[in-house]
């Protein structure tokens, strides 16, 4: 048995004194009462102890926060609210509290979060941009070591159960857009669904549109270091070096899990030097007083650091069918022993959108969905390529915000608009 969370876990409590002590020194050197607060030496080692305890510390689950929005020039606040729920994930939804009109008059779009690590607050800015224009909804996906043994398995097949469940408590009207990962469950659940249309009639849930963004649909395409890893080392590499079991004093223990410790290191190292130059910045932030930017680097790192843990079956079955076999575009996927056939898809739209410098889904791999989808009509096809973003910008930042967010609005009121003249017909 891999062993390697145990030993996590006692090297955390092993430095826990230490992080404790770190904080109590910080917080007195920084006191204004403390005569020596305002020392060099005081500063240099106040801001030494933060960041130790900031490296040392396991993060929590950040809150989304998005206390306010603007609909039609005016601002209006934001709720929370759960509108669906199930073991490993629940749905929340944004309320708008509008000055005029309800918020059923905007398009409803579902916003599936990646499970890959990172939890869905990470898609903050994501939801920021769509909440003036869209009645979001966001799958918040749960930590697997906080799932007790008695909700039983969770893997791929049961990811996309979960989606198709969720689409028909959200329809009908309803949009959705994949970030990352989810674009082949996505993908592979509405072709489920479509598959089921009787004499012409689609079958009840389809989502009017779906938009993948950054997913690894085909792998092959263009291949990243990520990807080459995947398909160089087989399934039964990351099964005897990644798997482990969470420990006791967990709600979740004895699940088997990819922990997010592991997915954590693994995206640090690949731009080690790009952190390690961050936090030495943090560190001349600090003893210099400058704040603001102190600040900046908390809120991303705070963000950044918070990861969870997946199921050991969820995890193994995704790198099996999505790197190492590329069953979805050979057509050789398959959920439950049924067939998933992307020929099925004939009404639901399809925006691939990309980054011109994604170093974990290569230019081509979402593109991909619109070749494997013949039966659609071209006009319900529709490709972006966004230049000077690498794999986050494609979902967050100036150029999600200025170009790609106004692009999927354009999108998804176009898709809508057609959809309700070919119904209106249909009823004529």
């Amino acid at each position: 048995m891999n062993l390697a969370y145990y030993f996590y876990e006692t090297a955390r409590m092993m430095t826990a004194p230490a992080r404790l002590m770190a904080d109590a020194s910080r917080y007195s050197l920084q006191n204004p009462a403390n005569p020596f607060a305002y020392s060099p030496y005081a500063k240099s080692f106040a801001a030494g102890c933060e960041m130790f305890e900031r490296v040392t510390r396991r993060y929590a689950k950040p809150s989304f926060g998005l206390a306010r929005t603007t609909v039609d020039g005016t601002s209006v606040p934001v709720s929370e609210r759960v509108v669906w729920e199930k073991p490993f994930c629940r749905i929340v939804t944004f309320d708008r509290g509008f000055v005029r009109g309800p918020a059923e008059a905007q398009p409803k779009i579902l916003v599936v979060a990646p499970m890959s690590g990172h939890y869905a607050t990470l898609l903050r800015g994501t939801v920021e941009a769509l909440l003036p224009d869209h009645q979001v909804f966001i799958t918040d996906w749960a930590d697997a070591r906080l799932v007790p043994l008695t909700a039983g398995r969770f893997d791929l097949d049961t990811y996309i159960d979960y989606l198709q469940e969720i689409f028909v408590h959200l329809g009908p009207d309803l949009h959705v857009m994949a970030v990352c990962q989810p674009a082949v469950p996505v993908l592979a659940a509405i072709a489920l669904m479509e598959a089921k249309a009787t004499q012409g009639k689609p079958a009840p849930g389809v989502p009017v549109s779906m938009t993948l963004m950054g997913g690894p649909i085909d792998t092959r395409r263009s291949p990243t270091a990520v990807n080459c890893l995947a398909q160089e080392r087989g399934t039964k590499w990351f099964e005897a070096n990644c798997i482990t079991v969470v420990p006791v004093g967990y709600p979740g223990a004895w699940r088997s899990v990819y922990p997010g410790f592991f997915q954590l290191s693994g995206f640090m190292a690949m731009n080690l030097d790009r952190h390690v130059d961050a936090h030495a910045e943090m560190f001349d932030h600090l003893v210099t007083g400058d704040g603001d930017s102190a600040e900046k680097h908390r809120d991303f790192y705070d963000e950044y650091l918070a990861v969870m843990d997946l199921t050991a079956e969820y995890y193994l079955q995704t790198v099996k069918t999505v790197f190492v076999d590329h069953a979805l575009p050979k057509g050789e996927m398959r959920h439950r022993g049924e067939p998933v056939d992307l020929k099925a898809i004939r009404t639901c739209a399809i925006l691939a959108i990309e980054g011109e410098n994604d170093d974990i889904s290569g230019v081509g791999q979402t593109k991909a969905a619109l070749d494997l989808t013949p039966n659609l009509p071209e006009s319900r096809k529709a490709y972006h390529l966004q230049d000077s973003v690498g794999h986050y910008g494609v979902f967050n930042g100036s150029r999600y915000r200025t170009i790609i967010a106004p692009r999927i609005a354009s999108f998804v009121r176009e898709m809508q608009a057609e959809t309700e003249v070919a119904e209106f017909r249909q009823v004529g």
